[in-house]
């Protein structure tokens, strides 16, 4: 399993988790839509579910390249020759 895949798993469900808020919030704090809130919430869980996966895809790399700029930004460590 590639690390790409293992970080998306691993924010898969916080992404989930604030997408479906997201939702929620949208669905019960439109007047328009809290009067449908019955058709409307399991359409938010199902776009949740879906849409939480590609965007997992895309951060994956991201959150490892702050890790990599760290180590690009050290300085090499000094060498010291004992003559």
């Amino acid at each position: 399993m590639s690390m790409r895949l293992r970080l998306a798993i691993l924010i898969y469900g916080m992404i989930q988790g604030v997408i479906f808020g997201i939702g929620t919030v949208l669905v019960l704090g439109v007047p328009s839509f809290s009067e449908q809130a019955m058709t409307l919430m399991p359409t938010v869980v199902i776009l949740s579910v879906i849409l939480a996966a590609p965007i997992a895809w895309f951060m994956a790399p991201r959150l490892r390249l702050r890790f990599w700029q760290r180590q690009a930004d050290r300085p090499a460590p000094r060498r010291v020759s004992v003559s």
